[in-house]
């Protein structure tokens, strides 16, 4: 009773202005979500548009011009779709996977304190980020190691970021030593203590990880487009890009016909094709995001 009592008390203290600067909040906030979501909407209500009609539109589009799904259906019968589905949730899959795993078990070498010559590994390891050898050169080392032409090519060179790593040995030093030392102590070996002890008691930062590793896996594409040769190897982001760009040649070059009308919607439908799963995937993660990164950033 006195807790609603004295909350009461504090909304009907306040100032003048303060309530004039939680109005402002509130209108500033309001503006600056609408400017973020609303390309998204416009994509989305675009797609599910009549062509012609979207091309005379003008101004916000709230509702979709003319409802139609023609967009949608001239994107499945591409078989290149699927084929990129198929391509990128084994890229994504296998990738994401091996990147949690080798950057976990870089992030549990670095993180322990009777480590030799600790320091110098991490120094040469933050000197990555700042700089790279250069894609010829990165280019040249795929080809000798014959991961060009190849799926795998997407996969092993790109196990462990840098600044993910550091976020994960950040987190892992913030797990009580004394719980590591019981485990040596009852005969684990690392890795047990790795995968039984540390990252059952780091689920949300490795949650963080899965999100960063698989949104950069799903969203990457210039590797693909210089390692690969065959379209049938192709993921889903070279697949659009292609879409893409090959709708702009055909809209550039007929103007007034059906190519026009459909190709239009189509850029957008592929759009949302290539997007959704990582879209509904995301607040399932979302609840974990926050609190991961603030562990992985808090202690040095």
């Amino acid at each position: 009773m006195k807790t609603a009592v004295v909350k009461t008390a504090m909304k009907v203290k306040r100032s003048r202005g303060e309530r004039i600067f939680a109005v402002f909040n509130y209108i500033l906030l309001t503006i600056l979500a609408f400017v973020c979501l609303y390309p998204v909407w416009h994509v989305l209500m675009a797609s599910f548009s009549d062509g012609n009609m979207l091309a005379r539109h003008r101004g916000l589009l709230f509702w979709p011009e003319g409802f139609s799904l023609e967009a949608y259906a001239r994107t499945a019968q591409n078989p290149s779709i699927m084929t990129g589905y198929l391509n990128t949730l084994f890229i994504l899959v296998i990738g994401t996977f091996l990147d949690v795993v080798m950057t976990s078990m870089g992030a549990y070498f670095l993180s322990r304190e009777r480590v030799m010559f600790k320091k110098p590994i991490m120094l040469m390891i933050t000197f990555t980020m700042f700089f790279g050898g250069g894609m010829i050169p990165f280019y040249l080392t795929l080809k000798d190691l014959h991961l060009t032409g190849t799926l795998w090519g997407l996969i092993f060179p790109f196990l462990i970021n840098t600044h993910n790593l550091i976020i994960l040995r950040s987190s892992f030093q913030g797990i009580p030593a004394s719980l590591i030392d019981a485990a040596q102590i009852d005969g684990a070996s690392h890795l047990k203590i790795l995968f039984m002890v540390v990252l059952p008691l780091s689920k949300a930062i490795l949650a963080v990880m899965v999100l960063y590793y698989g949104v950069g896996i799903w969203n990457s594409w210039f590797w693909a487009t210089a390692i690969l040769r065959k379209h049938e190897m192709y993921p889903l982001q070279v697949v659009l890009r292609e879409i893409l760009s090959t709708n702009a040649a055909s809209m550039s070059t007929d103007s007034g016909g059906d190519s026009f009308s459909v190709g239009m919607t189509i850029r957008y439908a592929t759009v949302v094709v290539s997007t959704f799963p990582i879209l509904c995937i995301y607040p399932f993660l979302q609840k974990y995001f926050t609190k991961g990164t603030m562990v992985g950033a808090v202690k040095e």
